[in-house]
């Protein structure tokens, strides 16, 4: 079925629901520093989220539906950038809970996102012609003055990915320059480069599904980290993705960076998501809270950093989720410099697929060790 089909079963809830679109405020790029999160307190977390009898099933106001039928969030994703009709699936959950997921897939990039730039091509382009670079908690424009103080800004020597004579950066122009740079053990032609890869490189016809569970459930036990199927979904169709593994982009002498919505693009998922900027797609939800822009991998809504007031709930858990009512539980993105949409679940999650049509089982998902490079 195509996309009139997807316009055809959220034609009911739009009718029900107001959608109303604006930017997220974020502060700019300069952020404050992350408070450091206390992995031994993660498997605490679960209990903070509202269950029914049995400790394991919750569902929260906004976060999924009952009976067999598509949540109210569907109406809130971009629908050129979803592919076909969600469809409601049988699902295996990260946990091992036998469950039912709503599953949603998109294309390799958002339809209506400006994607890039991300490396500037000479010292003297300015922010404009570049994208950003995060870190120690800060979102640094990863313009040709500060591909050029490379060397400097990290006490290496050996940092330079410009030719010193002309100006010009070495980028990634390629496919196959793009997979030799962004892999684990880079090719060594490809040290001190900027990597860049676009959305062409991806295989075409290329999609990634998302199957999410329509009910939440209570994760026994909190994973200190997000496992390889991501965060969760944008509104915009863009995959939130687990923390980029700068420590081996950096080891490599080279720099991935991401345009200024917090995104790269890598051949095997596409166009994904490293930082929640000010130019994700937004739903209002409970007047002066932080709007929504997207929904977590297990089921829970994604909400932006800061409420309508410029704050930052102080009654966030480890995971960043906490429960306000007329939303029920729900997580707040952490800032942008810190790479990490999410440090954690506190649902069982379900799978991102690039199968439309595998069975979705995240049990033996996180059994795979932690998210490869990208």
């Amino acid at each position: 079925m195509g996309k009139c089909g997807f316009c055809d079963t959220i034609s009911t809830v739009r009718a029900a629901i107001a959608d109303t679109w604006r930017p997220i405020i974020t502060g700019g790029k300069d952020m404050r520093s992350k408070t450091a999160v206390q992995i031994a307190l993660l498997s605490g977390a679960a209990s903070l989220v509202g269950c029914t009898q049995g400790g394991k099933t919750g569902e929260q106001s906004g976060a999924a539906s009952s009976g067999g039928e598509l949540p109210e969030y569907i109406a809130s994703f971009d629908q050129e950038s979803v592919i076909g009709s969600p469809t409601i699936v049988d699902c295996t959950l990260s946990g091992g809970e036998e469950s039912q997921c709503v599953s949603i897939t998109v294309g390799p990039a958002p339809a209506n996102q400006k994607i890039g730039p991300f490396c500037p091509r000479n010292i003297a382009d300015g922010p404009e012609k570049s994208g950003i670079w995060l870190e120690s908690a800060k979102v640094y424009d990863a313009d040709g003055p500060f591909i050029e103080r490379l060397a400097q800004f990290y006490d290496d020597p050996d940092f330079t990915l410009h030719d010193i004579s002309t100006g010009n950066i070495r980028v990634t122009d390629s496919k196959i320059a793009c997979e030799a740079a962004a892999r684990p053990d880079v090719a060594e032609e490809y040290r001190n480069y900027c990597v860049e890869c676009e959305v062409s490189y991806v295989e075409e016809g290329a999609t990634q599904t998302y199957v999410i569970p329509l009910t939440p459930v209570n994760a026994e036990s909190v994973s200190p980290r997000v496992s390889r199927s991501g965060v969760g979904l944008a509104f915009s169709g863009a995959r939130f993705d687990a923390p980029a593994p700068t420590d081996a982009i950096l080891a490599a002498h080279t720099l991935a960076p991401f345009d200024d919505c917090g995104g790269h693009v890598n051949t095997a998922v596409g166009y994904h998501l490293h930082a929640a900027t000010d130019c994700l797609l937004t739903k209002d939800l409970v007047e002066g809270h932080a709007p929504k822009i997207g929904i977590a991998l297990d089921g829970y809504p994604l909400l932006a950093r800061l409420n309508l007031d410029g704050k930052e709930p102080e009654d966030l858990n480890m995971c960043r989720g906490h429960d306000l009512e007329g939303i029920g539980y729900h997580y707040h993105v952490d800032e942008p410099g810190s790479n990490a949409i999410l440090p954690c679940h506190t649902g069982q999650t379900g799978c991102a697929l690039s199968d439309p049509d595998a069975k979705c089982d995240a049990s033996a998902d996180a059994q795979r060790g932690p998210p490869p490079r990208g």
